[in-house]
């Protein structure tokens, strides 16, 4: 039996023979030819079978057939993967049972959902997209990835890249938001803090860009549904983050759930042979979504389980995650000539290439270190970096009067609403090994914050409408908070200012959790206006994983502080910005709507055909609503003021292969130091093929010491000023551009530039 310090030593022997000369084989695609020319067929789809854990790996398998069964593949080597195996005792021991056993001792990759940390929570990826600041988003990746991998992890399912316009559609909060540009630079980020420079640190993991493609387009908004999008939308909006990492050497895709022209995404070859593996040349490999290749049977795409199996591995999909297809029929189909064996070679080769890359063929157990873990999950390093990201993720919507930051001294202060002293909900959902109530709450913030002369005054107010009930279970749970109520006013009444938390609990927001109604549930819109009727100064402290419809609020309420689900130091971070000891500097990176009637609503729409009022009722607008956002893309306040002066380009008429260069000025009118976000959109008024009203093609992050002007500077080349056609090709033409600076995606001063031939 070859066991794996056989195959190494014979490797490395192979390796001192070779010189550097240019054309040979580089080190891991030698040992890896190697490798794959003594794997067996059957050890070949091995390496393409994905399952999850069924059992503690600590300890003996279960008597079931199903878990024997399991065990004894992951002992053959007819396992490649496995996912939901945690910690570092777990995965040392399941590395065992495929390492000393099998034939050639081919270590596992386990794989974990690690979303927006491991067990101290960054905020949720939404909240985190709203910094608007890479380095952040860099971070916020680093310290999961420090975590999981501490815990004998190699593979997260993260970061996903699914560019949202509706927020029905729960999955919103695991995105950076509505803009490609946007999260096409974010993403990179993620995939940079994931993976690092070196993938075979034991710190970092491998990153997988998900889900290709399309999956934020399902119709009305509900988890799992059709996605009927045109090509132009397609490689305009869908597919330029997944483009941005594959450039950037992500080292896996997922597949995503829904069709796109009819196709079930995990048997499409357009998007994974035809795209991602030949324009692009990604290298890496593409894993299914859990049991999606079953589900092309469903789709109505697939005869059977077996015909699923050889549409998806023809498409590219190199690894089978939970649907037991490519194991039982791959060799089968290869015999029966329906497969071509270059096709198992292909996706063998790319898992065993990561697999090198992460070091598991050195040392198959450098992930797995109790002592490691130990010291790094759950440290102190980790919370205050947990900290320093939810400060940066919160957006300040509404401060009139000033009223914000709040003094410390401030004689009485009454905390009111569901989630005031909620330590679950803050935490998010995909919260991986976070411990339930682990969080800090905001009434624990606030009461660390103040000085002592300050009284704390709380009332929960009423109880908040869990996602899991049905809206009739909502209605009858609504009915029982009168005397919570009557607390609520009663505390309200004697504090000179009130602090309400309103919003979600965490789990209304995430997978399966899509909603035809984003106003706040049960009767919180209730308690708000008992309290509002006081007269008293309000702040609103929003918690929510999507935005959320709230007009009245918007009107009524003095402040408004955004803060989305804020992870493990939420209550500490939202007090550090609401007394003052962080300015907000986060912007929208996904608009609010005044009602859930105008979903799906982004700022990057197309102009239409009849976009303005023409003095009777025949153009395109709501009887009932507004056309435009309550909150619009790129909103955020600080609390300080900057003012924008007049931009400039260096010139008017440019030739085609030049670049142009915008400056303008922004100066710290207040009193504060803070930070702005300016942001440039570009719009194509005389395309080929029509272009949306704006679109983000830069921005830039600058701090600023009060009454400090600077001049920022934007390079705009063809790559920027391009787009795709609905067949996918880059399009740059001569014309006019209009430019558009400012503060939001709103608030913006035009100027224009034209291109000649």
């Amino acid at each position: 039996m070859i066991k794996l310090e056989q195959l190494l030593a014979g490797c490395l022997i192979f390796f001192s023979a070779c010189t550097n000369n240019e054309g040979m084989k580089s080190k891991e695609d030698q040992f890896v030819d190697e490798l794959i020319s003594k794997m067996t067929l059957e050890e070949k789809i091995g390496q393409m079978n994905q399952y999850t854990s069924h059992w503690e790996m600590t300890g003996p398998a279960p008597k079931n057939a199903s878990s024997q069964k399991r065990l004894e593949e992951i002992k053959s080597g007819g396992v490649g993967s496995m996912l939901n195996v945690v910690g570092a005792k777990a995965t040392y021991e399941a590395q065992k049972l495929a390492v000393e056993n099998s034939r050639l001792g081919i270590p596992l990759i386990f794989a974990y959902d690690v979303i927006h940390g491991f067990k101290t929570m960054a905020p949720i990826p939404l909240a985190e997209a709203c910094a608007w600041d890479p380095e952040i988003s860099k971070l916020s990746s680093q310290l999961a990835a420090r975590e999981a991998s501490a815990s004998g992890l190699h593979w997260t399912f993260a970061p996903m890249m699914d560019v949202g316009r509706d927020a029905r559609w729960g999955r919103v909060m695991e995105g950076c938001g509505e803009d490609p540009y946007l999260a096409s630079v974010l993403s990179v980020a993620r995939v940079k803090g994931f993976q690092g420079d070196d993938l075979s640190q034991n710190y970092t993991m491998a990153a997988c860009a998900k889900h290709f493609a399309a999956y934020a387009f399902v119709e009305a908004g509900r988890e799992y549904n059709t996605v009927d999008i045109g090509t132009f939308t397609l490689h305009n909006i869908a597919l330029p983050p997944f483009k941005a990492v594959a450039d950037e050497g992500v080292s896996t895709f997922m597949n995503a759930f829904n069709i796109i022209n009819g196709t079930p995404a995990t048997a499409s070859p357009y998007l994974q042979r035809d795209l991602l593996k030949g324009e692009w040349n990604f290298p890496g490999y593409v894993v299914s979504d859990w049991g999606s290749i079953e589900e092309i049977v469903t789709h109505g795409a697939a005869e059977d389980l077996k015909h699923a199996a050889e549409l998806a591995v023809k498409a590219g999909s190199d690894m089978d995650m939970e649907s037991s297809a490519y194991l039982p029929y791959l060799k089968e189909l290869v015999e029966e000539g329906k497969v071509d064996e270059a096709l198992i070679d292909d996706a063998a080769r790319r898992i065993l290439k990561i697999k090198y890359r992460l070091g598991l063929f050195e040392d198959p157990y450098r992930y797995s270190n109790e002592e490691r873990e130990k010291e790094i999950v759950y440290s102190k390093e980790s919370r205050e970096q947990a900290r320093k990201i939810a400060r940066h993720s919160m957006v300040l919507l509404k401060n009139d009067d000033q009223l914000l930051p709040l003094s410390k001294n401030t004689k009485s202060i009454a905390v009111i609403g569901p989630l005031a002293d909620d330590k679950n909900s803050p935490l998010g959902s995909w919260r991986a090994q976070a411990i339930k109530n682990s969080a800090v709450s905001l009434l624990e913030g606030i009461q660390k914050a103040v000085g002592s002369s300050t009284n704390i005054k709380y009332a929960k107010g009423c109880d908040l409408a869990l996602g899991d009930r049905n809206f009739l279970d909502e209605l009858v749970y609504a009915k029982a908070d009168a005397t919570e109520m009557a607390k609520a006013v009663a505390v309200a009444q004697k504090s000179d200012l009130v602090i309400m938390a309103l919003g979600e609990d965490c789990f209304q927001s995430g997978e399966g959790r899509s909603q035809t109604d984003i106003r706040l549930k049960g009767v919180q819109m209730e308690l708000y206006n008992k309290i509002r009727k006081l007269n008293k100064k309000i702040v609103v402290v929003l918690m929510n994983g999507r935005p959320v419809a709230i007009p009245e609020i918007a009107e009524s309420a003095d402040a408004i502080l955004e803060t989305w689900f804020a992870g493990t130091e939420a209550g500490n971070a939202i007090a550090d910005v609401l007394f003052g000891d962080f300015n907000p500097s986060g912007k929208l990176t996904t608009s609010f709507p005044y009602a859930t009637g105008q979903c799906p609503i982004y700022y990057n729409h197309m102009n239409t055909g009849r976009p303005t009022a023409t003095g009777n009722v025949f153009w395109s607008h709501y009887t009932d609503a507004p056309n435009e956002a309550l909150y619009p893309f790129g909103y955020g306040l600080s609390y300080t003021e900057f003012e924008y002066a007049k931009p400039s380009t260096d010139k008017e008429i440019y030739a085609m292969n030049e670049s142009v260069k915008l400056r303008v000025k922004v100066k710290n009118t207040g009193k504060f130091t803070g930070e702005e976000v300016v942001q440039l959109y570009i719009q194509d008024p005389a395309a080929t093929y029509a272009r949306p009203v704006k679109e983000l093609k830069a921005f830039q992050k600058i701090s600023f010491k009060a009454g400090e002007e600077k001049e920022i500077e934007f390079s705009l080349n063809q790559s920027d000023l391009g787009y795709y056609s609905p067949e996918g090709k880059f399009l740059f033409e001569a014309g006019t551009y209009h430019l558009f600076v400012g503060t939001n995606s709103r608030e913006v001063q035009k100027l224009s530039v034209k291109f000649n031939d």
